[in-house]
């Protein structure tokens, strides 16, 4: 790269570098197009462009990861049975759900008409067992008409987790929504009042009740309700390319549906509603309907 400055340039010599006159950088290049124009065929052909078709994926991902791969622009990438979206650059994203063992296969068709098949290997991790106890008992085993609410509302808040939008919001370096030490991890095995339950899908951050939660990064509201009966206060945040993250037992919501967040943007604060014992934040991440790790997530952008 030249480097110029108040119509100076810098050309290196076997004595180092040494300023040239603009105007006798000028009389060159008028001399090197003179030369060039007298062997064009040499000049187009070295001027040509040359496609990049490299396919780039990890070889590996761990189990609750967001992978990202680099095709070539207009590319047809397929995996689990979706089409990916890639943005106007090649970049795509997937995820790994908590149990999947591997290996992904990963279709790519090149614009150019080759085929080439991607293999992930996925890395296995331990799930330890919490012991969550003080919860109350209807959102452990909840009346008929308990379990039917319950059902209706998940069945809202998985309908907002389809969207596929073009917005690449997800390829930035994520941050902490709120500071906090880390009460519950993504994927553990989780026992509620002695009653063994479904592994745990986010990651819990304990934090006073009223902290504000910032967007961790830009990105759509989805969905937003003050008062759902195992979550409370629930909001869903589209990153795009089907990457979503959700907050959790919210005591407020500061943003509506369709509002467009950028990342650090308050949207809401720290509470205990729903099914929870105390004053934290659950932070949530999916690719569509596959739950995935939001501390991987930020360890990516480190």
């Amino acid at each position: 790269m030249e480097w110029q400055s108040s119509g100076w340039h810098a050309r290196r010599s076997k004595a180092g570098v040494r300023p040239v006159k603009a105007a006798a950088l000028s009389a060159l290049l008028v001399s090197c197009f003179i030369v060039a124009s007298a062997t064009p065929a040499k000049a187009q052909q070295v001027s040509a462009p040359i496609a990049d078709e490299r396919v780039v994926f990890p070889s590996q991902a761990s189990q609750g990861a967001m992978v990202l791969g680099k095709v070539p622009a207009g590319s047809d990438v397929r995996y689990g049975g979706r089409t990916l979206r890639t943005t106007s650059y090649g970049t795509v994203a997937l995820g790994v759900g908590r149990d999947e063992k591997g290996p992904l296969q990963v279709n790519v068709a090149l614009p150019s008409g080759r085929h080439e098949t991607v293999s992930i290997q996925v890395t296995p991790r331990d799930w330890p067992t919490e012991y969550v106890k003080g919860v109350p008992p209807k959102t452990v085993n909840p009346p008929p008409e308990i379990a039917e609410r319950i059902r209706r509302e998940q069945a809202l808040v998985t309908a907002a987790r389809v969207r596929d939008d073009a917005r690449a919001d997800f390829a930035q370096a994520f941050q902490w929504p709120v500071q906090g030490r880390i009460s519950g991890r993504f994927g553990n095995a989780r026992v509620y009042n002695g009653q063994p339950g479904a592994g745990h899908s986010g990651m819990d951050i304990a934090a006073p009740a009223g902290t504000p939660v910032k967007a961790p990064a830009a990105g759509v509201v989805t969905f937003a309700s003050p008062n759902l009966y195992l979550t409370g206060g629930t909001l869903l945040l589209d990153h795009g390319h089907g990457i979503s993250s959700n907050f959790l037992h919210l005591s407020r919501i500061d943003v509506k549906v369709g509002d467009r967040v950028e990342q650090g943007q308050v949207i809401g604060a720290v509470g205990a509603t729903g099914r929870a014992t105390g004053p934290h934040l659950h932070w949530g991440m999916n690719w569509f309907d596959v739950r995935i790790d939001p501390l991987l997530v930020l360890e990516r952008g480190q």
